[in-house]
């Protein structure tokens, strides 16, 4: 169920279109920036662990 856009069809649509991409890559980034804070956060607490400290 689409609305009638008429002459903006072209704009509105590509909007939309660039403001899903931007979400994606927002999230994908930030999905990528958690695994490599999680892997540092790991390798300092093995440290700890085999340090006993």
């Amino acid at each position: 169920m689409m609305p009638d856009l008429g002459k903006y069809a072209e704009a509105v649509l590509s909007a939309y279109g660039m403001t899903l991409v931007l979400i994606v890559g927002l999230v994908l980034v930030t999905w990528l920036r958690g695994r490599k804070v999680r892997r540092a956060l790991d390798e300092v607490e093995a440290r700890k662990t085999r340090h006993g400290i």
